[in-house]
Parts: C-alpha cells; sequence; structure tokens
C-alpha cells in the first residue's frame, strides 16, 4: 500500500514561515510521492473567518483520515499548538503515525504546556529546527518516538552572483517588534550612519513602524531609513537582489526564514546567536554574530561590513554555498521523503 501523507498547516495565503516553507515542499518531488494533501488550517483574517477556516479544515481532514496513513502537523507558538493539538488527537484516535514539525525556537521555554508535552511524547517522529531546541524537549520528556533536526530550505531564486549589490543598503525583513530587534539596528545605524553618508537601512515587514520613525529621529537619521512595509512577490525580489547587507538581529528564533532568502540571494548576512543560527553560522566564516540587544557589537559588525567590501564578497560566496547545500529544497525534500519512509 502506498503511503500518503495529510499535512497540516497554515493556508498558503497566510504570512510567515511555515506556509512559505510547506508551498515549496509542495512543489517537490516527495509531496507526489506521497500523496500529501494539504489541510489549511488557519488564515489571516478576521475572527470569524479564521474560526470557519479551522471548523471546515477540521470536517474535511476527519473524511479524509481513514484513507492516510501518515498525519504531518506544523506547530509553532501557543495558539498554534492550540489548534493543532485537535488535530493530533484525530490522528492518535484513527490509529494514524504521526509526525510533529515544530517552527518555534527558544521561546519554547516560556511557553510550554501540556499541549506540547503530550504532542512531543507521543508523536512518532519530532522534527525542529535546531540542536538545540531538539535537546531542550528531550531534557523534559520521555519520547515515544524518534526526535530529528530538519532545516527548513532556502528559496530557489536563480540568483546570479554578478546581481548588482553596490547601492549601499541595509535590509531588514521580519515583522516590526521589539523581540525581532529592529530597534537595535535603527539605534546601531544611528551610532556609525555620519561616517557612512552614502548608507541606507531598509526595514521590510508590518507592525509598530511608530518607535521606529521616533527611533531614527533621534539620531537624525529618518530620512535615510526606509519603511517598506510588507514585501512579497516582485517587490521583495527586487529588495534582496539590490540589498547589499542584510541583518536580523532578533531575540529568539527557530531557523529565520528571512535569513534564508538572504543566503539564497547571496547576501552576507549579521544577526545573533538564537534558534538554529549557533548549529550553522561560524562568526567571521559564514556570517557575523553579536549577542542579542548589544547595539555597540552591532554597530561595529555594521561597520566591518560597511567599510571591508571582500569581507562581504567572502561571506557571500559562503551564502551560496550553504543555499546550495544543506539549505536547498532538494536536500530538505529527500531528508523528508527518508521520514516519511522510516515512519
Amino acid at each position: 500500500m502506498k503511503r500518503k501523507v495529510l499535512v497540516v498547516s497554515t493556508s498558503n495565503r497566510s504570512r510567515g514561515g511555515i506556509a512559505t516553507v510547506v508551498s515549496a515542499i509542495s512543489k517537490q518531488e516527495v509531496w507526489a510521492k506521497y500523496h500529501c494533501h494539504w489541510i489549511k488550517s488557519h488564515i489571516d483574517k478576521g475572527m470569524a473567518r479564521k474560526l470557519w477556516q479551522l471548523l471546515s479544515s477540521l470536517l474535511k481532514y476527519i473524511a479524509l483520515l481513514p484513507f492516510y496513513q501518515i498525519v504531518h502537523i506544523h506547530v509553532s507558538t501557543t495558539v498554534s499548538a492550540n489548534r493543532k493539538y485537535i488535530f493530533f488527537k484525530f490522528a492518535k484516535m484513527f490509529g494514524k503515525k504521526t509526525v510533529i514539525h515544530l517552527h518555534c525556537g527558544s521561546q519554547l521555554s516560556e511557553i510550554w504546556n501540556s499541549k506540547y508535552e503530550d504532542m512531543f511524547t507521543n508523536c512518532d517522529r519530532c522534527l525542529t529546527l535546531s540542536n538545540g531546541i531538539k535537546d531542550y524537549i528531550l531534557s523534559r520528556i520521555n519520547p515515544k518516538g524518534r526526535f530529528e533536526v530538519l532545516y527548513n530550505p532556502c528559496p530557489d531564486v536563480h540568483c546570479n552572483k554578478g546581481d548588482k549589490k553596490d547601492n549601499n543598503t541595509i535590509l531588514f525583513a521580519a515583522t516590526l517588534y521589539k523581540a525581532k530587534g529592529y530597534l537595535d539596528l535603527i539605534e546601531a545605524f544611528g551610532k556609525i550612519a555620519r561616517q557612512y553618508p552614502t548608507w541606507r537601512l531598509l526595514l521590510a515587514g508590518n507592525g509598530d513602524r511608530q518607535e521606529g520613525i521616533e527611533m531614527a529621529r533621534k539620531y537624525g537619521i529618518e530620512e535615510r531609513v526606509e519603511f517598506l512595509g510588507w514585501i512579497k512577490g516582485e517587490k521583495k525580489e527586487e529588495v534582496f537582489r539590490t540589498s547589499t547587507i542584510f541583518c536580523l538581529p532578533s531575540y529568539a528564533e527557530g531557523f529565520p526564514m528571512a535569513v534564508l532568502d538572504a543566503w539564497a540571494y547571496g547576501l552576507p548576512v549579521i544577526t545573533t546567536p538564537v534558534g538554529g543560527i549557533p548549529d550553522i553560522v561560524i562568526d567571521g566564516k559564514n556570517g557575523l554574530l553579536f549577542n542579542p540587544g548589544d547595539t555597540e557589537a552591532l554597530a561595529s559588525r555594521l561597520e566591518m561590513l560597511i567599510s571591508d567590501k571582500e569581507l562581504r564578497k567572502r561571506l557571500s560566496d559562503e551564502a551560496y554555498k550553504l543555499s546550495a547545500t544543506e539549505f536547498s529544497l532538494k536536500t530538505m525534500s529527500d531528508r523528508l521523503s527518508a521520514i516519511y519512509n522510516s515512519i
């Protein structure tokens, strides 16, 4: 009998890393090989539409469960876990093999609850985005299934090394809230901006612009800081292709999709050693690291890349290598196929 997989995650019309990952995998060979079917349990709409999406997807899921052998559930923070727990319990009730795919990072210790514990303990496979998160979960439970690290993939953007990246821009792409460190980036740039008058800072993402505007005004750089809002499609491609440096000063992550986007476009990356980043990024070799909240260190890292074009090129070359090897879509597809086959 052919193995068939029900995939439970947020809709591809929603924003965020999970939708991006599942959308990418749905175009790979593994999707057809295991006759995957996407149950879209959530959508970025109003409360009534969210509730309707959950109920209708749950009814569809229950109707399809008898015809599938594996259920692959993508889970993130508390609201997502509460929603996906319903699907998990039905899968166990029907005697199905379950894969729990966790997409949050170091914040798990703050949001841990009984639903996480039940899912992690009783699933057949648990996939995490980093060794650190895997080790944290295993320190709290005695699982019945196996735990593995499965990194998110870089997008396949066919970026050429010759793309122009000399327009002196530093790019941030994430939701604009404090835990992503966007205010730290504006402050750090403000500390060095006078020495580099041709450089600009671009912030792509929805959220609280006002605090960012006030921070830029404090340092007198408001005309050199541009808020792009949420970008996608051709606009996103243009911004990533033409930026010079990428920076994500986040306080907590799983494995940030924005960093994977930056690697795919060959951007040198400055980021923090959170989530799965320490598994891969070696400071000075394939990225520059600093501790979250240390704006002096961040300003220093920005200066290093702004003033050293050769360093930018070396980090860019390493970024291309990562996007074509450990973080390629093919690598993830092959790993996922092996996981399904082993259950």
